[in-house]
């Protein structure tokens, strides 16, 4: 025989609807947020230290000053000296080739550039066209190969004198009355 308190529960109480009158369950009026201030009318930020400007967070961190304190530092794609071993012998070690095997990815590599360093061994004598550490430069070298490197952002500037420049250069010699 079936009693009704042996029934299984058929209902699930929902969540307490904050902010919605006094029936809602949560006391009402201020609805558990206390009175007034910040906390009671928004939601405070996960760096929010009070309004406090000299001891916040962000005026304690280091700043970094001039020209390009807004761009990201992006070191160059680090290459180890053992993965050259891929090449065969007396063959050109640039930006294309290590392309071409799949060592770096093309559009990071001519974004940021390479350079090489020394760890692991190099058996094969490459030239290699690329910055490289000393260390590296000491193995490739050891190797039976050459570095070689080529710089390709180097600008030419003249020297450009205009017609002011050269009057104010001038010595003036006083010439001796006869």
């Amino acid at each position: 025989m079936m009693k009704l308190n042996n029934l299984p529960k058929t209902t699930n109480s929902s969540k307490k609807r904050l902010g919605r009158g006094y029936g809602s369950g949560k006391g009402g009026h201020t609805v558990g947020r206390g009175a007034k201030g910040f906390k009671a009318r928004n939601k405070v930020d996960l760096l929010f230290e009070g309004t406090k400007i000299k001891k916040s967070l962000l005026k304690r961190l280091p700043l970094t000053r001039g020209k390009g304190k807004l761009k990201p530092k992006r070191k160059p794609l680090v290459v180890n000296i053992k993965y050259l071993n891929l090449f065969s012998p007396k063959t050109t070690v640039d930006l294309d080739a290590l392309i071409k095997k799949n060592i770096v990815k093309k559009n990071e590599a001519q974004d940021v550039g390479v350079k090489i360093l020394g760890d692991g061994d190099l058996k094969i004598p490459l030239e290699v066209t690329l910055p490289c550490s000393h260390k590296a430069q000491k193995k490739i070298e050891k190797a039976g190969g050459k570095v070689t490197i080529i710089k390709e952002n180097q600008k030419k500037t003249k020297i450009t004198t205009t017609k002011k420049a050269k009057k104010k250069n001038k010595i003036k010699t006083k010439k001796p009355k006869s």
